[in-house]
């Protein structure tokens, strides 16, 4: 089967790159913010106050479970639309999602300010810290809600394919954040509150920037009570409520974690699990990167009915991504101690265990992403929401007993997660997506195995070079990961991929580059 190109595809043949350019500028200006911040932090608040920084953030998911869910069932239902060209049903489905997810956040109000009053009462806050924690938790989930809202304009922005404007608006959101509080730690004594201040201002902006681009690429999309349909809410919902319980399940996976070692171990062992943590975030940016590009497209792909052509690119983008995940997973495993030492110190070098076990498994759970795509395009999202919700809880449970029953602490709360995320994404994730599309069985396990045998071989690699050179400065790391990852790529082109995966490749790539390539 050949390669379709872009505009068989129906997507312009500029937009593929720019999107991945646009993915992977957010994702480098995340890396360079996450990799200077949480020194800076450390250095300015101390390991406990830092730790609460990712864990009022964290709290995110649960105060935007019904609008984070409903905007991915809007997202499903204005990309069919817009792809067919039915604008009145699109106005229809834009304007039920703005009016019910604006009565939903302004639901939320109370509850966040609830929650932010007495969270120095709910978790562990270094002493001295409570009253600017309650204005960090406050400013933190004010602007969640505020860019929550303006989902209703960036998903338009998704529905036509323009990422790049998508990244666009979190790339002004990042990088005012982190210059309002490098000025307002300039201007007083660092403390929790002024980082607050800093989401809240940068959340408002970004979100006004959203509106303003919706407008310019979807003048078609109007604000209107009239449009305001029941039956259509009642479409959304349906889907919603599935993705709210898949959406829990997910966060009793991810976000309870700072939760759970905040609150049974204090604020100290939470700071120092949020410092090996941020690298499952920076993991979780490289895959959204990629795994971001393909979600429209499989939309697309729906739409227009071309199954097969679906069925043969889901399969090439789970084992290209496990393949490119394979490279930054098996390096942050196999340097962990080196990259622990040149980042915040030597004194957190003991983190690298506890580094291996967070994103170790990560091989063979970011591999699967591209699956998702498949579960929201056929709006078969019941029974993956049921299984997430069910696993979620027993690895909630697995968690607290690994973490005070067995000795192990903090590390029995990454081993829980561990465990039950694996079991679920290596069997579950890739049958189910088999089942949608009428395929063997096997056919996505298969695609995985790649990924996670590179995995393994990269990080016994990185570790050999670590022990055998002793790196433990800057240069000679970056230098050690370049030639590893030049190595890999050198056998991974023309030995681990086929024609068809390559040329699926190429065709992200800018045209003047794409020549070369070939």
């Amino acid at each position: 089967m050949r390669v379709l190109n872009p505009s068989e595809r129906g997507i312009s043949k500029e937009q593929l790159p720019r999107n991945l350019a646009g993915n992977i500028g957010y994702f480098l200006v995340n890396l360079g913010i996450g990799l200077l911040l949480v020194p800076y932090f450390i250095s300015t608040l101390g390991v406990a106050a830092y730790g609460i920084i990712p864990l009022a953030t964290s709290l995110n998911g649960y105060v935007g479970l019904l609008t984070q869910s409903l905007n991915t069932a809007v997202s499903r239902y204005l990309t069919i639309d817009l792809q067919r060209g039915d604008y009145v049903t699109a106005n229809k489905t834009f304007n039920t999602a703005f009016f019910g997810i604006s009565g939903i956040i302004l639901a939320m109000v109370p509850v966040v300010a609830l929650i932010s009053t007495y969270a120095p009462t709910i978790f562990n806050v270094p002493s001295g810290q409570e009253t600017g924690a309650i204005y960090l938790f406050l400013g933190v989930s004010t602007a969640f809600l505020i860019r929550s809202w303006s989902g209703n304009f960036t998903v338009s922005l998704f529905a036509h394919n323009r990422l790049d404007l998508l990244n666009l608006v979190n790339i002004v959101n990042v990088v005012i954040q982190v210059l309002l509080i490098v000025i307002f730690f300039s201007i007083a004594a660092p403390s929790l509150a002024p980082i607050g201040l800093a989401y809240l201002i940068s959340g408002i902006v970004a979100s006004g920037l959203a509106i303003i681009l919706s407008r310019w690429i979807n003048p078609y999309l109007h604000i209107n009570i009239r449009d305001f349909d029941l039956s259509r809410l009642h479409e959304l919902t349906r889907m919603g409520w599935w993705v709210v319980i898949n959406q829990i399940g997910y966060i009793l996976f991810y976000s309870t974690a700072l939760i759970l070692v905040n609150m049974l171990f204090g604020a100290t062992a939470g700071g120092e699990y949020a410092i090996a943590w941020q690298w499952v975030i920076l993991l979780l940016a490289i895959a959204g990167t990629l795994s971001g590009v393909l979600t429209p497209i499989v939309l697309t792909y729906y739409a227009k009915e071309q199954t097969e052509s679906l069925i043969r690119v889901s399969k090439s983008a789970v084992k290209l991504m496990g393949l490119s995940m394979a490279l930054p997973i098996g390096l942050v495993c196999g340097f962990a101690p080196a990259l622990l030492t040149v980042w915040v110190g030597k004194e957190f070098s003991f983190l690298a265990i506890l580094m291996v076990v967070l994103t170790g498994h990560l091989a063979i759970n970011l591999a699967i992403l591209p699956l998702f795509s498949i579960n929201i395009a056929y709006n078969r999202v019941k029974i993956p929401g049921i299984l997430t919700l069910v696993m979620g809880i027993g690895n909630l449970f697995l968690a607290i007993i690994l973490a005070l029953y067995t000795g192990l602490g903090y590390y029995g709360v990454a081993i829980a997660a561990a465990i039950v995320l694996t079991l679920k994404n290596a069997l579950f994730t890739p049958w189910y997506a088999t089942r949608i599309l009428g395929v063997s069985a096997h056919t996505f396990t298969r695609a995985m195995l790649p990924g996670v045998i590179a995995t393994i071989i990269i990080a016994g690699c990185a570790s050999a070079i670590s022990l055998i050179f002793q790196v433990t400065s800057f240069f000679p790391l970056v230098m050690a990961g370049g030639v590893l990852a030049a190595l890999y790529l050198a056998v991974l082109w023309p030995l681990g991929l086929d024609g068809f995966e390559r040329g699926l490749f190429s065709s992200y790539l800018p045209i003047s580059i794409r020549r070369y390539v070939k």
